[in-house]
């Protein structure tokens, strides 16, 4: 029998390594690659990505080939390095030793970690076109790789690590969605990230973290000379006012400003036509999530309602659109003398209304007011002192330099905030 020419089995030896390569970059693109976007492209029709997501959801059996090939081709390149070592350099231990090590060098820079960082690296990718290759090769090598994973699998049940059935959707929690979305800074736009962010953080949140406090709503009290209610009427930037007498605590519904342009012209339009237009009041109980809140105005057909506590007192009111600007960001014109930004000046501080949110603050400003209490800056200032602080006076509020600049009544106006050292 003639001896194989060096030459034919050092090209051998390159093949197989070659072979080595491919199924180690197989198997780490296909575990690595993103199976919800495998799943969207194969729902869009792409055949590449419905054979890689066949091929996953059988993970024993594609391991199975991928595997079993590897190491055939590994133990075929480690003895074809011993056949050409005893042919350059004889039987000596020295030459099988050498032979050995350039084998385990070779197979590990040009066969394991080299495609291995390539599949990981590209794994959506080479997924789509690891499929067409895969599939007929699982079926061509089926029967042996059947018969290796009854002892695989039997090992499996006897250690009690049986894996799901591969049919099995992986579920994610809203937490690790939500840290998908920002993990995926790179491929969705900042403002659909922004939206997305704000839209998890609906479940964590109640209707009165969004409320406007009850003491600062604009009504409208027909107990006034009927002259103010109409001068009112005509001059309120909001539009819709709820209606009542004296105060909240007697209210008796809301009025759609817009559906009174007509009938304000009229001279004989009276207190009794304009409880004719009010719809009745709509309450929220304090706690509710604000997500649950958006389904139930989508259910009852509601814009607005009041937020009550235990005792049915009201605590302040919520509209749809304070829950959709959470979401979007601020969108309607702001009131006069009321703005929606908030910036550090170049002495490091900002002036800042009492009644802001300090979830507001906590956002715009990057502080670290507590949220587990008061749910506005004159709140948090009030629970501090336990009295109504006089102007001038500063206080340190979880590290935070708060400086009263403003006080009226019972509320603190306004304050100035000094940027605190570490943010």
């Amino acid at each position: 029998m003639e001896e194989i020419p060096l030459s034919a089995l050092s090209i051998t030896l390159i093949v197989l390594l070659a072979a080595s390569g491919f199924f180690s970059l197989s198997e780490t693109a296909m575990m690595a690659s993103n199976r919800f976007r495998l799943r969207h492209m194969a729902q869009s029709g792409h055949r590449g990505a419905q054979k890689a997501l066949a091929l996953l959801s059988r993970t024993d059996k594609m391991l199975g080939v991928i595997l079993l090939g590897n190491n055939l081709v590994n133990s075929a390149a480690a003895t074809l390095v011993s056949v050409i070592a005893i042919e350059l350099f004889g039987d000596d231990k020295w030459a099988l030793g050498i032979g050995t090590l350039a084998v385990t060098f070779a197979i590990l820079v040009f066969s394991e970690i080299t495609p291995k960082i390539i599949g990981a690296t590209h794994a959506d990718r080479l997924a789509l076109f690891l499929g067409y290759l895969l599939t007929p090769l699982l079926r061509l090598f089926y029967p042996a790789v059947w018969f290796i994973n009854l002892f695989a699998s039997g090992l499996l049940r006897l250690m009690r690590l049986s894996p799901p059935p591969g049919n099995v959707e992986v579920k994610l929690s809203p937490e690790e969605l939500r840290s998908l979305v920002l993990e995926s800074a790179h491929l969705i736009p900042q403002k659909h990230r922004a939206i997305l962010g704000s839209l998890f953080e609906l479940n964590s949140i109640t209707v009165e973290d969004l409320m406007t406090p009850r003491g600062n709503i604009e009504i409208l009290d027909i107990d006034c000379p009927w002259d103010e209610v109409l001068i009112q009427l005509s001059t309120s930037h909001h539009s819709r006012l709820p209606v009542c007498r004296g105060s909240l605590d007697q209210l008796l519904g809301v009025l759609q400003a817009r559906r009174l342009i007509g009938p304000l012209r009229d001279e004989d339009f009276d207190e009794a036509q304009l409880i004719n237009h009010l719809q009745p009041p709509y309450y929220i109980p304090a706690g509710t999530a604000v997500f649950s809140q958006l389904a139930f105005f989508q259910e009852n057909h509601q814009r607005i309602g009041f937020v009550v506590d235990e005792y049915g007192d009201i605590l302040g009111v919520l509209t749809l659109e304070d829950i959709i600007e959470e979401l979007v960001g601020d969108f309607t014109t702001s009131l006069p003398g009321l703005g929606n930004s908030l910036y550090w000046d170049s002495d490091g501080s900002a002036m800042v209304e009492g009644s802001r949110q300090l979830r507001d603050l906590n956002r715009m400003l990057g502080l670290d007011f507590p949220l587990d209490g008061p749910k506005t800056l004159n709140g948090l200032i009030l629970e501090h002192f336990q009295d109504i602080p006089e102007s001038g006076v500063s206080i340190k509020l979880t590290g935070i330099l708060v400086e009263i600049v403003h006080t009226q009544d019972r509320s603190v106006v306004t304050t100035r905030i000094f940027r605190p050292e570490n943010s």
